[in-house]
């Protein structure tokens, strides 16, 4: 029987060092795949002898993936588990490692921005500033050395964090757990999406439905408004009990409003679920933005959209 592959902390070490340039080459296509395979690298030509196994396992790896650059290193070392497994036999598919990358990159990329950005960051700088504001060089310094110290540092003791939980994950393939875990990362993974989907994806159909001339009193009748500051009281008295409805005489209702108050988001959703079935049906990505930019110009400029 061969001996074992297995990545040792050199490998790691490497693979670490190289995720630090996660976003080097960042595209709108598929985001930050290709700084994710640079930092496979190491650990790609350890486990596979073959040329041609290396090209596989490139390949897999410049699907999309995105997340926070510094809460990726878990995913990662999850990663070089499941490869490490699979380099010595184990059945590990490309669906069970995409999988997981997807179910584990939503979740942590919320919480990188409030962590690193949002907090250790302007407590380091405001530390820095301080001093620098006093006088002493130190505060630079001392910022970009601890800033530096801390984030290389998560990223390689999460790393191997992950790297120890994919090898206790790949023991028990006998008994399921890792499809459980594929499963449920993919599902997590569909969900994270589709929230956002709202968030992300924003749809305005301009064509009027209708206009119905409002009763008297549900609009602001500027007309009969008192000169000076008290006609100005009054609009905006009125403005807060009738709302924007009451800033005209006529009440326009657009197809957008419509789709709205049947189910709001439907459009975003359509047009994500268009973009899932022309990439299932392999469509360029680059295709189908540029055909969005000239279906959003196009719709501009005919007053649909």
């Amino acid at each position: 029987m061969a001996d074992r592959i297995k990545l040792s902390k050199h490998d790691r070490f490497s693979v670490a060092w190289r995720h630090q340039f996660l976003q080097g080459s960042w595209n709108y296509e598929r985001m930050q795949n290709g700084g994710w395979c640079y930092s496979m690298i190491p650990a790609i030509k350890k486990l596979y002898g073959s040329k041609d196994d290396q090209v596989a396992a490139l390949k897999r790896h410049l699907e999309f993936y995105n997340t926070h650059p510094y809460v990726s290193a878990p995913v990662i070392g999850v990663t070089l588990a499941l490869e490490e497994d699979r380099a010595n036999g184990a059945p590990v598919d490309d669906v069970t490692i995409q999988g997981v990358k997807v179910g584990m990159m939503g979740p942590l990329a919320g919480v990188g921005d409030p962590a690193f950005w949002f907090t250790l960051r302007p407590i380091l700088g405001a530390l820095g500033a301080s001093m620098a504001l006093s006088g002493n060089v130190l505060g630079p310094i001392l910022f970009f050395v601890l800033w530096n110290v801390i984030r290389f540092a998560f990223l390689w003791y999460t790393q191997e964090f992950g790297y120890k939980v994919g090898v206790s994950i790949s023991k028990d393939l006998s008994g399921g757990l890792l499809g459980k875990i594929t499963e449920g990362a993919s599902i997590l993974g569909m969900f994270i999406i589709g929230s956002l989907v709202e968030r992300w994806v924003s749809i305005s159909f301009t064509p009027v439905v209708s206009t119905v001339q409002q009763a008297s009193g549900a609009y602001i009748d500027w007309d009969a408004l008192p000169a000076g500051t008290e006609g100005i009281k009054a609009a905006l008295t009125q403005f807060a009990s009738l709302g924007a409805n009451g800033l005209d005489v006529s009440k326009v209702t657009t197809l957008q409003q419509n789709l709205d108050q049947l189910i709001p988001g439907l459009a975003a959703v359509g047009l994500t679920l268009l973009c899932c079935w022309l990439l299932k049906k392999k469509v360029s990505p680059i295709v189908i933005i540029l055909a969005l930019f000239a279906f959003g110009i196009l719709g501009r400029l005919v007053g649909f959209m």
